[in-house]
């Protein structure tokens, strides 16, 4: 069972936490993470694309020329494909490009990135986040007490409207919640940071 500091927002530790080894101390399967990644960006992608096949271009109703004795090729309307400014054949149409995902895998794949992040000691437990008030100076001021070099991923308990706020203006800081925790974040930035409750939470959920 991983044991962790907990420090406060001085960086000094206070106490240590037990993480379970289920969630926290499991192989890293990164076949899983991979599929967790596609599965999470396939469901985000709008699917919007839209062109225009044949019976949605306007015009066409009457046959450019008779069919015969004119030296021409045959056409029956100019919304043919063949036609500058016909319709397309087999072009994109809205679809969705989401796919069933297991939630057994996708809570598979999240407890195998924070095993690595663990192993990596880049998975850090504080005792709040809480702020005073909604400012960037001081989250600011808030991580560079907590000695964090680099992107980091805030993961506290929801309610912590300040620190949602103050995280917008930094580039490399994100701040989220530990009921929306995804593969695609924990990936995407260097150091996550827990907040206690938070790890007791995702240790709750996460747990197979």
């Amino acid at each position: 069972m991983p044991k962790l500091p907990v420090i406060n927002r001085e960086g000094k530790e206070v106490k240590n936490l037990e993480l379970p080894d289920e969630v926290f101390g499991t192989p890293v399967k990164e076949h899983l993470i991979q599929e967790a990644v596609v599965a999470f960006r396939a469901a985000g992608r709008s699917g919007t694309h839209a062109t225009k096949n044949r019976s949605d271009v306007s015009g066409g109703g009457k046959k450019p020329w008779r069919q015969k004795k004119t030296g021409r090729a045959r056409h029956g309307s100019i919304r043919s494909p063949l036609w500058k400014g016909g319709g397309t054949v087999f072009g994109p149409q809205p679809r969705d490009y989401a796919f069933p995902f297991p939630r057994r895998k996708r809570h598979g794949a999240l407890r195998s990135a924070l095993s690595a992040k663990v192993k990596d000691g880049k998975l850090l437990v504080v005792e709040s986040l809480l702020l005073p008030q909604p400012k960037t100076q001081e989250l600011a001021r808030l991580m560079e007490g907590l000695g964090v070099k680099g992107s980091a991923l805030l993961v506290d308990e929801p309610g912590n409207r300040h620190l949602e706020l103050s995280a917008r203006n930094l580039a490399r800081v994100k701040a989220t919640l530990s009921t929306a925790l995804n593969i695609v974040d924990l990936l995407a930035y260097d150091t996550v940071v827990l907040t206690e409750a938070a790890a007791g939470r995702v240790a709750e959920v996460l747990r197979p």
